[in-house]
């Protein structure tokens, strides 16, 4: 498909989408696990146009989405308040670590946005009692991705979301390893309009206020079909991009320390065979002194008599 098989509307929609200051920034903080990265340049986007008052993501892990919305949220200037809710412990899905994650995330986070971000470690439950129904804007939720925990979190929080409220849903393209993030989807499309990005594992935009058509991202959801496909195509090569930049430097850093490593056993054993040459000059040494000449008929006698007794034996 070419973009002048698109309507002028979707042309014009997509347009908008894209001429966002910051969909071809760079982001700041990059970090395993990868298939998040994807979708930064749509995480820059939709702050940029739907300009939360309030941002809460639900599982954060290594805080490569969280820290792109916050990312944005900075280099716009903008007054959302941001906060990311997990435990920090992982589960069966994402595999289970130990406090060094949070540890990280924390100490990069902290210094940057501190000042209008607050990492929540708790439970998605537990947090609840700290919002108020109709007050968030954006909810982003990537935690347990079984479908009957993602959808007691759509529906756990969907009180507290605004007349303007939009949710993420990450995950929602995989079907495979339990994830049942799809068949919620489907159940929601008779009630919302929703938006899915195929790339990066699946990304659905739902549209859950009814303000959000008065903003400047209902025009995601009133994509015609080619203009849809234009539209996730753009953002997957943009996403893609990323993710290539990601594994090159990752590559270059492995080959890098393995050089170091390299170098470091050379001089190791360098330093091994100047000790062994050392070594043979002091033996060398010792044969040629007089000491050496003069104990030599004791070292043949005692040769003789250990051949004797091996005899004996």
């Amino acid at each position: 498909m070419t973009v002048p098989e698109m309507s002028e509307l979707s042309k014009a929609m997509m347009l908008n989408l894209l001429v966002c200051k910051m969909v071809f920034s760079q982001p700041m903080r990059q970090e395993y696990p990868v298939p998040w990265m994807e979708h930064i340049p749509f995480a820059f986007t939709v702050m940029e146009l739907h300009k939360p008052g309030i941002f809460v993501e639900l599982g954060t892990h290594s805080g490569n989405s969280y820290c792109s919305f916050c990312q944005a949220v900075s280099h716009l200037g903008l007054p959302t308040k941001c906060y990311a809710v997990d435990t920090w412990q992982g589960d069966e899905q994402t595999g289970y670590y130990n406090d060094e994650v949070f540890d990280d995330l924390s100490g990069y986070h902290d210094p940057l946005y501190g000042s209008f971000s607050n990492l929540l470690r708790m439970r998605f439950d537990d947090a609840l009692e700290y919002f108020s129904d109709g007050t968030i804007d954006l909810l982003h939720i990537d935690g347990c991705h079984h479908y009957e925990a993602v959808k007691h979190d759509f529906f756990a929080w969907l009180p507290r979301l605004s007349s303007r409220g939009v949710v993420l849903l990450h995950d929602s393209f995989t079907r495979t390893n339990a994830f049942g993030v799809w068949r919620l989807i489907e159940e929601l499309r008779s009630s919302y309009r929703i938006f899915e990005f195929t790339h990066g594992q699946g990304l659905a935009v739902v549209a859950v206020g009814p303000d959000v058509a008065e903003t400047t991202l209902a025009d995601l959801f009133r994509q015609e079909d080619r203009g849809a496909v234009a539209v996730r195509g753009c953002f997957s090569v943009l996403g893609k991009r990323l993710v290539d930049q990601y594994q090159l430097r990752s590559v270059s850093s492995s080959m890098s320390e393995l050089n170091a490593q390299l170098v470091e056993k050379d001089a190791n054993l360098r330093q091994k065979d100047a000790e062994l040459a050392n070594k043979d000059a002091e033996l060398l040494g010792l044969r040629g002194s007089y000491s050496w000449r003069m104990t030599e008929p004791l070292r043949r006698i005692a040769r003789h008599i250990s051949g004797l007794k091996d005899r004996w034996d």
